[in-house]
C-alpha cells in the first residue's frame, strides 16, 4: 500500500485529543505546559499534522492521563492472535 495517507485517521486522533482536553476542563495552555511543548504544537496535534514529533504526542497523552491507555491499545498480548502468536514475540525478525 505504498503512499497510502492515514489524513482522516490522524484528523480523528487529533479531534479525539481535543475532546479530551475540553472534558477534562484543560485550556491548551495548561496542556502544553505539561506536556512541556509550545501551545503551536498542542494545536499541529489537535489538527492531526502529520509532521508532529511523536514524542510530542505521547506527552500530550501523559499529559491527559491518556498514554497508559494509548501503550495498552497497542500491546499484541491484548489481542487474541497476539495471544495465539505470543511465541513470535521472541524473533529477531517476521518472516
Amino acid at each position: 500500500m505504498r503512499g497510502y495517507r492515514i489524513d482522516r485517521e490522524l484528523t480523528a486522533f487529533g479531534e479525539h485529543v481535543h475532546g479530551w482536553r475540553m472534558v477534562l476542563g484543560l485550556t491548551a495552555q495548561q496542556v502544553a505546559e505539561r506536556a512541556g511543548i509550545t501551545r503551536d504544537t498542542l494545536r499541529r496535534i489537535e489538527s492531526g499534522d502529520p509532521a508532529v514529533g511523536f514524542g510530542n504526542v505521547a506527552q500530550v497523552l501523559r499529559a491527559l492521563g491518556l498514554l497508559d491507555r494509548a501503550v495498552g491499545a497497542v500491546d499484541p498480548l491484548e489481542s487474541d492472535i497476539g495471544r495465539l502468536r505470543a511465541g513470535n514475540l521472541t524473533k529477531k525478525r517476521a518472516r
